[in-house]
């Protein structure tokens, strides 16, 4: 009878050794993985604590804000609005977004077609929202229009922050209820500035290209769907458009381009000394093997390689009117 269960046992013996074949290379990876985040470690907290900051600007402008009549927008004439029981359909987009590009990004710990690190992938993905972020913080301080969004019109309880009452109620933001309904912080949309840095990235560094089809087409409706929310204006859809485009351009032209894993390019680690025995030891192998080419260097002359030997003959010759 045991025949009947040898296929469930074959099954649990396969699945015990990929699983230990995967947790070797999570192993693996996280220990690489680790290494380049002891030396980029700054930068990464760097990006992230401006993360805090771009939230404290746009928790700042809000004190600042004025509620007044909506205005005149062509993208709230010809899109229908979403109203206030249909406007998570937005934010739904973009958490699937924002979430599917994080565990993608980690995707190196556990699949084989790794083509990046995943910390350097997000020390570029960080500087880009950085600039961006900057750009976003210079502009709707510039310029404080009113609200949109429900909750930012005249009669709206949560249009006009009252004054603080110390200064803890500013710097933790009053989260999440802060960063959910502020107002006065438009030109331009922060959602898009995530949206397009993680699909322009993806688009680089991704390997499935109906993915990266799929990806653009959520880009443009989640554009639509901000608007038809009334979240944003169009133009601060529209100017996110070609400012974030313009950031990443210009960014990726002055970081050094990141070596693709895929290629078999050289490890962007050195290698330790026993790595380097057994690789010299390969090589000597292989010259024993007769595998390596030619070491002797060799002289082009008239079309025609020569050894050393032969080239210093011939042009002893030829100093001697030969």
């Amino acid at each position: 009878m045991i025949w009947k269960w040898m296929p469930l046992i074959n099954m649990m013996f396969y699945l015990g050794r990929e699983a230990s074949k995967l947790w070797k290379k999570i192993c693996m990876e996280t220990f690489v993985e680790l290494q380049l985040l002891a030396e980029k470690w700054t930068f990464l907290l760097a990006g992230l604590l401006f993360q805090y900051i771009h939230g404290l600007a746009a928790r700042g402008v809000h004190y600042l804000h004025r509620p007044g009549p909506v205005l005149h927008d062509l993208g709230f004439v010809f899109l229908p609005e979403l109203g206030v029981q249909r406007a998570y359909l937005s934010e739904t987009l973009f958490s699937i977004i924002f979430f599917s590009f994080v565990l993608w990004s980690f995707h190196p710990f556990v699949c084989h077609s790794k083509r990046f690190y995943t910390v350097l992938l997000w020390l570029r993905v960080l500087s880009c929202l950085v600039v961006c972020q900057t750009l976003r913080i210079l502009t709707f301080y510039s310029t404080i229009l009113p609200g949109p969004n429900y909750h930012c019109r005249e009669g709206s309880p949560l249009a006009i922050l009252p004054r603080p009452d110390n200064i803890f109620e500013v710097l933790l933001l009053n989260f999440p209820r802060g960063v959910l309904y502020g107002c006065g912080d438009l030109i331009f949309s922060s959602h898009m500035i995530f949206t397009l840095v993680f699909v322009r990235t993806y688009y680089k560094y991704g390997s499935n290209r109906i993915i990266k089809i799929a990806s653009w087409l959520m880009v443009i409706v989640q554009s639509l769907l901000i608007v038809a929310a009334r979240k944003h204006y169009s133009v601060d859809v529209v100017v996110a458009w070609y400012t974030v485009n313009l950031v990443v351009f210009f960014v990726e032209t002055k970081l050094p381009e990141m070596p693709d894993r895929s290629g078999g390019s050289p490890p962007i680690l050195p290698l330790s000394s026993k790595e380097k025995e057994s690789k010299a030891k390969e090589e000597n192998q292989k010259l024993l093997n007769g595998d390596a080419a030619d070491w002797r260097q060799r002289t082009q002359m008239n079309g025609k390689h020569m050894e050393n030997g032969n080239h210093h003959a011939h042009s002893e010759a030829t100093m001697n009117g030969v």
